[in-house]
């Protein structure tokens, strides 16, 4: 593999520049005409214009990224996350016109993009699922009938569904038509197909993933788990890895079930399997097949280079190593720095007028920041990860909390005041916290 062309933008595109260029890879940018001062383009090897602003007509614009990856001779083509990175047409499309996708193979995208069809995959894997219909609902009826069968409260939910879109509780009887209702229509508005699917509500849950990587020979390996119940209206703000309450034993467990899973799935390349944990037991709720925003905690606590490993699975090479040789390493705390007033969450792009990064032992920004940068109001806020590594917990949001007060963003409104609040706060320094948490965080403090 010579060369790549990146299918992204901001700090991933960056990210993946990275990688290549620490492996004599060359880079290939495409980029709106809104991007072009972006940090990805000015560093990379090569860049090309897709389009206008619009992601639809520029990001997502499929005939003119690969049109950039023939002119340009790249050999592979990197998604990143967002945009197309789970678009299963693009990877099919990608591979058709003689390039390697650094992804997973068009049939497990597909597979796991249906949350019913991939809850049914791992139901057959023997993978714990949330009690709950067993696929689409057919009828308000059978709505009915599960819901008192997994007793309230319930959650209706998209099948094609994310992001919180198509997704509503009835807590009782008297308010499952409405839920109904609600979810199948905002899922024909967000995403053109109305089946729901109903599970159980669990009311104080956490959201633990664990990060998967396979390659072609049949080898498949976890490192670890990261607790993202930090979330605001199913945003994730703030990562952690390993999670507060989880146990090696508990992690190496469910490690063992799901890496199984996936080597008899004969799934490739990187992947990211979602549960929500309550009481010691864990439930699958979706598969992201892509690099995850925040991979680099778990990069902090393993010492792998999860967009290396990505890029040399696609060229065909074994892992190379197998579970036992995976260690995990001390604590790491990833904060999501997104252009946004930190209080009312208002977008706020416009022109960085001063950005200085933190720096020191175990402190690394992934960003694609710098002075004089004006952020575009065209695409996802996100504009900085501050990822901190430390030999405790505690340790580490001590070193957060410096390294928060070190990061200067001027020019636009940034959530920093917000994530300093979460590190200064006693529940959140005792882990005592849920996927509801942060909700109720924001209005005590805003």
């Amino acid at each position: 593999m010579k060369k790549v062309l990146i299918a992204n933008r901001g700090e991933i595109a960056l990210r993946v520049h990275r990688a290549c260029q620490e492996m004599g890879i060359r880079t290939v940018a495409v980029h709106s005409t809104a991007d072009e001062t972006a940090m990805h383009v000015r560093l990379a090897d090569e860049s090309v214009c897709i389009g206008p602003p619009s992601a639809r007509e520029s990001y997502l614009n499929v005939a003119n990224i690969l049109s950039a990856a023939a002119i340009t001779g790249a050999d592979a083509i990197h998604p990143g996350y967002g945009f197309l990175s789970e678009n299963a047409k693009f990877a099919e499309m990608v591979e058709a016109h003689g390039f390697t996708f650094i992804g997973p193979t068009a049939d497990h995208i597909r597979m796991m993009g249906d949350k019913i069809t991939a809850k049914d995959t791992m139901r057959r894997l023997g993978v714990p699922l949330v009690p709950g219909s067993k696929g689409a609902l057919s009828s308000l009826e059978e709505a009915r009938s599960v819901a008192e069968e997994v007793m309230y409260p319930v959650l209706i939910k998209a099948a094609a569904g994310g992001g919180g879109r198509g997704m509503k509780v009835a807590r009782d009887a008297s308010e499952i038509e409405e839920a109904w209702r609600v979810a199948r229509t905002e899922a024909k508005a967000a995403f053109g197909n109305d089946e729901v699917y109903l599970e159980k509500y669990l009311d104080r849950p956490r959201h633990i993933e664990l990060q998967v990587l396979a390659d072609t020979h049949g080898n498949v390996v976890h490192f670890g788990e990261r607790d993202c119940s930090l979330q605001r209206r199913h945003q994730k703000l703030v990562e952690e890895a390993g999670s507060p309450v989880l146990t090696p034993a508990e992690r190496d467990a469910l490690g063992a079930q799901v890496t199984a899973g996936l080597r008899q799935l004969g799934y490739r390349n990187a992947g990211t399997l979602e549960f929500l944990w309550q009481d010691g037991q864990f439930a699958f709720i979706e598969m992201n097949t892509r690099l995850q925003v925040e991979h680099p905690v778990t990069e902090m606590v393993c010492g792998v280079d999860l967009v290396r490993e990505q890029i040399r699975v696609a060229a065909g090479e074994k892992l190379g190593y197998g579970q036992e040789d995976v260690r995990f390493s001390g604590h790491a705390i990833e904060c999501r720095v997104t252009a946004e007033h930190p209080e009312t969450f208002a977008p706020s792009p416009g022109r960085v007028t001063t950005y200085h990064a933190p720096g020191g032992l175990g402190v690394r920004v992934d960003s694609a920041l710098y002075s004089g940068y004006s952020v575009p109001p065209h695409y996802d806020s996100l504009v900085a990860k501050l990822i901190v590594h430390a030999p405790t917990r505690a340790q580490a949001i001590a070193r957060t909390r410096r390294a928060l007060d070190e990061m200067v963003v001027d020019g636009i409104e940034t959530t920093l005041p917000l994530h300093k609040r979460i590190m200064e706060d006693p529940e959140f320094q005792a882990g005592d916290y849920t996927i509801h948490w942060l909700e109720r965080f924001v209005g005590r403090n805003g």
